[in-house]
């Protein structure tokens, strides 16, 4: 834990008295500011895209703004309302109705979130798949949800075989290809000749909106259930954690197949009644300051993965381009590191601000909000309405600076509502009243919680302390030679019963590994932290495996310490 304090950034911000808010905050606030009632047939896109389409001056503003090689293509809410009822009805048309699933296997694009849209509209399921995403992935989400359809391309339909498709009864493509070996392939371009008259279906609260799947960090992934009822979580989130205005151009560069991407790309903007950005360019250091001044981007929320990217391209790049419209940034995915905290504070002139969620929460849980100061290294305090605390082996909540388990009261609006066709893994994340993260956590005496890693990766000192291996790799991260490192426990000393402990390294440029580099890197380990806790051994590494959102996949490096697979791969990166 780091005692530094930044002050707060904004503290006009939407959440500016976080206690009070906190302590008095119940979710009937937010069903009543949206004109919800739990009893009452809804469906988010009514609430959101419709809603701002019939608003007199919100009606032509862009919903939805896609850059690429710094060019703009708007979409304002109107266009987008009669877009995604056109392909509501193109699906319809198809045989689909509500339940139904359709597999979205798409790069970020303007068709994935049409068809996003167009699915929640009409009540289909959509499904989303990294457009990355290799034979095996494809096969098991396939398999899993038995989608009624496909929405892909000419290029990547190829990677599927035409065997595991055979139950699908429709193929669609968003543009012409040939010699394509499937049946039932339709060309999407067809929804543009439909008639914009498809408004939304009414459905229950608890109606499924989207399965996602996890990224299989620690565990094989799994199809998780999140529905309609969200939006009063995801505009809540969007507005106190994100600091989300009326203005705002909010630019989240997670792929729409990812959760975030999903929640804070799509419906949350739509919610709020704000423009979107989508960057359909590579993900590198000069497209992301061009997408930021091109796009006139008030509000970025990106990943510590993003951020070293713009770390590693240089100093002087950020100063080449006009950022003055960005006013507040926040990140997802892993946690983040002082070193980025402060770069990113000196370069961007603005103070990053960590959150922390899951798949499995729907929405932002914790969150280092703009009214209050930041601690850098932690993930924040719990979003009003969600109770958080860090629980031993029992489910017992433990006093703060004790290190366990991140646990949350169910029942916030956004948690998922059930995992596909596995209730018994789903059943297994409840314990003596919460849900279970299987995130380490510390909470200090003023309510701040500090990620420390998955519950197995819990290490065992000399002294019979748990300590996470965040806290261990932020050391190591301190010497001037390390830029990334990971720690994991290659197994048990047979005397001791303390973790034998193995750190790979990402070394920074201008330094070549070596046996000194490497016992010198430990004695500054032992010098500066406990003296129980020390590195057995040390691999220098020129990539750690990541989900494509940037989450380290320590069971990965596990496996490769022991020599076997790296299990399921999905959503990792190349």
């Amino acid at each position: 834990m780091i005692k530094a304090r930044v002050p707060s950034q904004n503290p006009q911000a939407n959440l500016k008295d976080y206690d009070r808010r906190y302590q008095t905050f119940h979710w009937t606030e937010i069903e009543n500011e949206l004109g919800l009632s739990p009893t009452t047939a809804t469906n988010i896109i009514a609430e959101s895209i419709d809603k701002w389409a019939g608003h007199p001056e919100k009606g032509n503003q862009p919903a939805l703004i896609f850059e690429k090689n710094g060019r703009l293509t708007p979409f304002s809410y109107r266009q987008l309302r009669e877009i995604s009822a056109q392909w509501a009805g193109f699906f319809t048309r198809h045989g689909f109705s509500v339940g139904d699933r359709l597999m979205i296997f798409l790069p970020p694009c303007r068709e994935f979130f049409f068809a996003m849209a167009a699915c929640a509209r009409a009540g289909i399921i959509f499904c989303p798949v990294f457009a990355s995403s290799g034979y095996n992935e494809l096969e098991t989400r396939l398999s899993d949800i038995s989608p009624r359809g496909i929405l892909t391309n000419p290029d990547l339909i190829e990677t599927i075989s035409p065997e595991s498709t055979a139950a699908v009864e429709t193929v669609f493509l968003t543009t012409n290809g040939s010699g394509i070996p499937h049946n039932g392939v339709v060309i999407g371009n067809t929804p543009g000749t439909l008639p914009a008259d498809f408004p939304p279906r009414r459905l229950d609260m608890a109606t499924p909106l989207y399965i996602i799947y996890t990224s299989g960090s620690t565990r094989p992934p799994k199809g998780i259930i999140h529905c309609h009822g969200d939006m009063i979580g995801i505009y809540a989130s969007a507005r106190w954690a994100l600091d989300l205005c009326s203005e705002d151009i909010l630019w989240t560069d997670a792929d729409p197949a990812w959760v975030t991407g999903t929640v804070y790309g799509a419906f949350a903007p739509w919610l709020i009644g704000i423009t979107s950005v989508v960057s359909e360019g590579p993900h590198t250091a000069a497209n992301c300051y061009r997408t930021l001044e091109t796009g006139q981007v008030s509000v970025w929320y990106t990943t510590p993965h993003t951020i070293r990217t713009l770390i590693e391209a240089g100093d002087d790049l950020p100063g080449r381009y006009d950022l003055h419209h960005l006013r507040h940034l926040a990140t997802v995915g892993s946690p983040l590191m002082p070193d980025l905290f402060y770069w990113i504070k000196k370069h961007l002139a603005n103070s990053p601000h960590d959150t922390w969620w899951m798949s499995e929460t729907g929405i932002i849980c914790l969150a280092n909000f703009p009214a209050l100061d930041i601690k850098p290294g932690a993930i924040g305090k719990p979003l009003p309405g969600i109770i958080a605390a860090v629980v031993d082996d029992n489910g017992e909540a433990l006093p703060p600076l004790s290190l366990g388990q991140l646990a949350l009261k169910p029942g916030w609006p956004g948690m998922m509502k059930e995992l596909w066709q596995d209730p018994q893994r789903f059943e297994a994340y409840f314990k003596n009243g919460w849900f279970l993260t299987g995130d380490i956590a510390l909470k200090d005496e003023e309510g701040y919680f500090y990620h420390q890693g998955r519950l197995d990766d819990i290490l065992k000192t000399a002294q019979n302390r748990s300590i996470g291996p965040f806290e261990i790799e932020q050391v190591l991260c301190q010497h001037p030679s390390v830029a990334e490192a990971a720690v994991i426990a290659k197994g048990k000393d047979r005397e001791t019963g303390t973790s034998v402990l193995k750190a790979f390294v990402i070394i920074k440029k201008g330094y070549l590994p070596s046996q000194r580099l490497n016992q010198e890197i430990r004695l500054f380990l032992k010098a500066a932290i406990a003296p129980d806790i020390s590195i057995d051994e040390i691999t220098f590494i020129d990539n750690l495996p990541r989900t494509r959102s940037g989450k380290l996949l320590r069971r990965v490096l596990r496996a490769w310490e022991l020599g076997l697979p790296g299990g399921d791969a999905a959503s990792m990166t190349d």
